[in-house]
């Protein structure tokens, strides 16, 4: 790909990353102007609600309180998603998966503001009615790229695609 086409895919995908992380900052802040110190504000009775949480972990409350390590792995993760973005080759059976990294980028990023700047990550939705972990805007971005990436990776791309991706080291294996 030219370094044009690269640096062009690169600032559109900056700017939909930033969109998605001011969206999902902009909930959280809403959610402590609005639910920090406040009973949740039930949305469909004992089925779904608003209700702060700090979350001091990760996904679903594991790893309590190891903040140097999460933002670690996370920087690690985002790098590893960067230049698997730009190794995908730009043609449009690529386009959904380009989607997704975008989506799990801005995820990674707005949970990562969160444990920076306050220790924690600010989550606010609850199923009570499956008694699922309080989750937020990124980790939906996150959770629905993950699911969206798997319907994908079993009905949509084919062992050549990824062999475009990564060369001849992947049709070897």
């Amino acid at each position: 790909m030219s370094a044009r086409k690269n640096l062009q895919k690169g600032l559109i995908a900056i700017l939909a990353s930033c969109f998605l992380i001011v969206l999902d900052q902009l909930t959280k802040y809403f959610a402590v102007l609005n639910l920090k110190g406040q009973n949740p504000y039930v949305i469909i009775p004992e089925v779904f609600q608003l209700r702060y949480l700090e979350n001091r972990g990760s996904a679903f409350g594991m790893m309590q309180n190891k903040q140097l390590f999460l933002l670690i792995v996370t920087v690690i993760f985002l790098a590893l998603l960067i230049w698997f973005f730009f190794k995908l080759p730009d043609t449009k059976k690529f386009r959904p998966l380009e989607v997704i990294l975008v989506f799990v980028l801005a995820g990674a990023i707005g949970n990562m503001i969160d444990r920076i700047r306050l220790e924690y990550v600010i989550d606010f939705f609850y199923f009570e009615l499956i008694d699922f972990p309080i989750f937020n805007v990124a980790d939906i971005y996150i959770t629905v790229s993950g699911i969206t990436f798997f319907i994908l990776f079993l009905f949509y791309y084919k062992e050549e695609d990824f062999n475009m991706v990564f060369g001849s080291r992947a049709k070897k294996r």
